[in-house]
């Protein structure tokens, strides 16, 4: 970073300014230990110094490491206001807004980066692959680093793929295979090791469950996972209960991350509050050390330099932000991220789905039957009050529930714009719309639980193994 602010500081968002500060921070610390000229270290010092001022001026915060701020928008007399229209945070999302949440906001409330077409053609390039319709349309929008990991790919350098799944119930709905296609189709092109962490002690924590069952949900939701078609040579899925006691590399790292973040830091960034039990507040760190390669040492062979790619719908960045200041100091990469949208729930975009409410989705474990009448019954309509209307009118693509699933699912391009501009223009009724959708996810659905009745529990433990993946480091 340049020792003079290289673009407006007055342009850049908090978390912009926050990340700025970090840096230079950083900075400072790498001159001072390399023992650089005193003038050298100097002009650094002034720079953070000055960035501080900026951040202050900018948030009315004090900057505090490891501490982002909070979500702010700027009003015109320079002072601040919390941003209330859209509440994102790794529990809860919740939007006024009938076509769900703004990401176009939330890009600039969390600091990170659009997907844009000239990195998506360059993700074609690297690969030779046509990109994955999700990121076609959009449904991963945002990342972090991106650029940096597809640098290292033309380099020939390895990196490695990380994704989760929070155990909550022992059935999972059609949401949760978002990030999990996208991870298969990534590991696919990229032909790179994947780890997937099953977050059962966080469930434990967080929800009125036993350890057992926790445990229990972990692997039931390993089935749906490896029925996804995940090549059993190249991917390691692991329970935090599990493996946390058979990985010296995993624990130290966790213990490294503890280290560098503050009970306040936690409070501020997570919503922690005093009455929260001790487990919820070191939870942070068990999520961020699977970020680090040295957490595997049997698949990385004990090196640390490789870079971790975590594709994830964008209410787990804290996680991550919090991961990305710590890194630097802990001698460890910042992970890179892909940033989904939200999966909608069948009543409307305006919050996710709930795996306690059975009528929310559709869940991989329904029938055919059941299928067919919640889409029916629940799913919400952008269509008009009367055939009428809807005839004249045309119905509203962007709060149609089954039209936001066909973008999900429906892979054939062509055909969803058809779908688009016959129900724009009142040609195409909701109910011919949700029968399209209905046919759609009856099949998709079928197939996945074929593919899920071939998982036993010996394949389950194959891929819950501690082991050497099929690469070499």
């Amino acid at each position: 970073m340049a020792d003079s602010p290289n673009c407006d500081l007055k342009s850049l968002s908090p978390l912009q300014l926050f990340e700025r500060v970090t840096e230079q921070g950083e900075k400072v610390r790498a001159l001072k230990a390399g023992k650089a000229p005193k003038d050298e270290i100097d002009a650094a010092v002034r720079m953070l110094l000055s960035l501080k001022l900026s951040y202050k001026t900018t948030t009315g915060q004090d900057y505090q490491a490891g501490l982002p701020p909070k979500d702010l928008v700027l009003i015109n007399n320079g002072t601040t206001k919390e941003e209330d229209e859209d509440l994102v945070d790794p529990w809860n999302v919740q939007t006024s807004n009938a076509k769900g949440v703004d990401y176009d906001k939330l890009i600039v409330r969390f600091g990170s980066s659009k997907i844009d077409t000239d990195l998506i053609n360059r993700i074609e390039r690297a690969t030779g692959q046509k990109p994955h319709h999700f990121l076609r349309r959009g449904i991963f929008f945002s990342h972090r680093d991106m650029d940096q990991v597809l640098d290292a790919y033309e380099n020939k350098k390895p990196f490695y793929l990380y994704t989760g799944r929070g155990p909550s119930s022992q059935a999972m709905h059609v949401g949760h295979l978002i990030p999990f296609m996208f991870t298969k189709w990534l590991q696919e092109v990229f032909d790179v090791p994947l780890v997937i962490q099953l977050t059962d002690d966080e469930k434990y924590l967080w929800k009125d469950m036993t350890i057992e069952k926790a445990y229990e949900y972990a692997r039931e939701n390993a089935k749906d996972i490896i029925a996804c078609g995940f090549d059993v040579n190249k991917t390691f899925i692991f329970s935090d209960l599990d493996y946390l006691g058979t990985s010296a590399g995993f624990y130290k790292n966790i213990v490294k991350v503890q280290k560098h973040v503050t009970f306040n830091q936690v409070k501020g960034i997570f919503g922690f509050t005093d009455s929260d039990c001790i487990g919820k507040i070191s939870f942070p760190a068990i999520q961020a050390a699977p970020s680090f390669s040295s957490s595997f040492p049997q698949i990385f062979n004990g090196k640390e330099n490789i870079q971790c790619l975590i594709p994830c719908a964008i209410d787990q960045d804290p996680y991550f932000r919090m991961t990305r200041d710590v890194a630097p100091r802990i001698g460890q990469p910042k992970p890179a991220l892909l940033h989904s949208v939200f999966f909608p729930a069948l009543q409307g975009a305006q919050t996710k789905m709930s795996a306690s409410d059975p009528n929310s989705s559709i869940f991989l474990t329904d029938t055919p039957k059941q299928i067919k009448t919640k889409i029916n019954k629940h799913a919400f309509s952008g269509g008009r009050d009367t055939i009428e209307e809807h005839r004249k009118y045309g119905g509203n693509c962007d709060v149609d529930v089954s039209f936001m699933y066909l973008t999900f699912f429906l892979e054939d391009d062509d055909r969803l714009e058809q779908l688009k501009q016959a129900y724009t223009s009142g040609e195409l009724l909701t109910g011919e719309l949700k029968k399209v959708l209905i046919e759609t996810m009856q099949p998709l659905v079928a197939a996945h639980q074929e593919r899920r009745k071939q998982v036993t529990d010996e394949i389950v433990k194959q891929f819950m193994t501690p082991r050497k993946l099929a690469f070499e480091f």
